[in-house]
């Protein structure tokens, strides 16, 4: 929506001296409690519970569908443990009892850092081509059927892993092509939904439902194999996505404009607030400029950087807590989801305080998404380090990845949701350009800790720790450097090129 002195909303500003006015401004904001945006954000969150649960079940599941017993008689982890046992007997690093009957397999570490890779394989596939239909069709029947059909293949694994590893590997690969269009769907809703001054805590809200769900699937997860066994993982996380889908499919609308139970006053603030760039981009797009975008290179050379710690940690420890500290099943699936409370609450506080810095005129766009980004990346690797020297201290190792995963949450409002900034009408399609490479650390990472940690000595976890510091501190530099904020050229649109030009103008149609 141009402004009477020919800047746009989406603009950081026309000119420094500007950033001061509003960016609305004397338009009120219809208040959000009860908002059909917020309950949107609120489904939103919901429905990335269910994606993290669907894709972090195997992570602990997997202690109990191993027998590492008969791995140790055939001499495949015959190394001495790297902690102590506990004196108590029901707290040992050996597989859980199951109930009668059910199946246990020999899977080395190479294996199951295979397995827990393979989802990767998948999420690669669809993240650009997902991002691009839906910056054009609307984003809610892709994050829809993502869910969906993810929910309905997670239901079949305890048959897959019966008919082999292969045959695993094949159908969590499938389960990360179903799910690779959720978050490019997600960022193109809300090209369309959030107005720019709401957009870190709307987005923070509906994007940090991964981390709870990681919360709540972690302890779950333990708890369910070692009670009902670890097939019921798969059908009660399975059967959780399909109920989701049938109120997603229910009560959400791809635009403002088509919103059946929408007030008008919040419809034509939303549609008012965006302007023209919450339109879908049609079936061309600047492939060349983007490409060679300083701007979206440090989103993707950023995400890669935090991502490699995040999955480090996401898939591989409960594996950790296993082999190394010896914590039994529920203990393990409990400990390995308090990091993603912490990360899930920090997620949420820096919404708020990214929008109110922006909208207090504190600092520019540009600024706070570096600032956020920056802690969100040096300070974590800042806590990483030491869990690999305080030897077998549980308690600090514990505060330490709590304190490591807690502030990952903070890049949430920085580089995370930087798409929407530099280009809000292509900024599906962006997030999934940024996610597919973002996503390379999903499937290096479980592969380089299986190899570091085949003899499960700390000093191989030592190794693990240490490269997850050392990426995070690069990407934070990089993306301090080369990060921006403001909407590039070639994503303004033909309106705001046909009006009068402004000095440092940045603005959408």
């Amino acid at each position: 929506m141009p402004l009477p002195n020919g800047c746009s909303i989406n603009a950081e500003s026309c000119e420094r001296d500007e950033d001061a006015k509003a960016l609305i401004g004397s338009e009120r904001a219809p208040p959000q409690c009860c908002s059909t945006r917020l309950n949107l954000a609120v489904l939103m969150f919901l429905g990335f519970t269910v994606v993290y649960g669907l894709r972090v079940n195997l992570s602990v599941a997997m202690v109990a569908m191993v027998n590492t017993t008969e791995l140790s008689v055939d001499g495949n982890t015959s190394a001495a443990p790297a902690c102590p046992l506990p004196p108590d007997s029901g707290n040992s690093s050996e597989a859980p009892q199951q109930p009668e009957g059910t199946p246990q397999y020999l899977w080395d570490s190479e294996t199951q850092g295979w397995l827990l890779g393979a989802f990767f394989f998948g999420y690669l596939c669809t993240q650009i081509p997902g991002g691009y239909l839906a910056g054009h069709y609307g984003g809610s029947r892709f994050l829809g059927v993502g869910v969906l059909g993810t929910a309905v293949l997670t239901l079949l694994t305890p048959l897959a892993a019966g008919w082999g590893s292969s045959w695993l590997f094949a159908l969590r690969a499938l389960e990360g092509f179903g799910e690779g269009v959720t978050y490019p769907a997600m960022m193109a809703m809300w090209a369309r939904w959030a107005p720019p001054l709401e957009r870190s805590r709307l987005m923070t809200l509906s994007g940090s439902g991964g981390s709870f769900g990681a919360f709540v699937a972690l302890p779950l997860t333990g708890l369910i194999s070692e009670k009902l066994g670890w097939p019921a993982v798969f059908y009660l996380c399975g059967g959780a996505g399909c109920l989701w889908a049938v109120f997603w499919f229910s009560f959400v609308s791809d635009d403002p404009r088509t919103h059946r139970r929408i007030s008008k006053e919040e419809r034509d603030y939303i549609i008012n607030s965006i302007g023209p760039q919450g339109t879908g981009h049609g079936w061309s797009v600047p492939l060349l400029s983007m490409v060679l975008s300083g701007p979206l290179w440090a989103i993707i050379i950023t995400q890669m950087c935090s991502n490699w710690t995040f999955y480090t940690l996401l898939t591989s420890l409960p594996t950790y807590m296993n082999h190394v500290l010896h914590f039994d099943l529920q203990s393990n699936g409990f400990l390995s989801a308090l990091p993603y409370l912490g990360n899930l609450l920090m997620a949420l506080l820096s919404g708020v305080a990214a929008d109110y810095l922006m909208e207090r005129k504190v600092f520019s766009t540009t600024t706070v998404r570096k600032l956020f980004t920056f802690i969100g990346l040096l300070l974590p690797a800042v806590f990483l380090v030491p869990v690999s020297y305080v030897g077998c201290g549980h308690v600090l190792i514990v505060t330490f990845l709590t304190l490591c995963n807690s502030l990952v949450g903070t890049s949430s409002a920085g580089v995370f949701i930087n798409q929407i900034d530099i280009a809000p009408r292509y900024a599906g399609f962006l997030l999934g350009i940024t996610n597919t490479f973002g996503t390379i650390p999903g499937i290096m990472a479980p592969i380089v800790t299986g190899y570091f940690t085949e003899d499960r000595s700390l000093q191989g976890w030592r190794k693990v720790f240490w490269v997850a510091a050392g990426i995070n501190v690069g990407g934070a530099i990089f993306y301090t450097v080369f990060g921006s904020g403001r909407i590039q050229p070639w994503a303004d649109t033909e309106t705001e090129e046909e009006e009068p030009e402004q000095p440092g103008r940045t603005g959408a149609r």
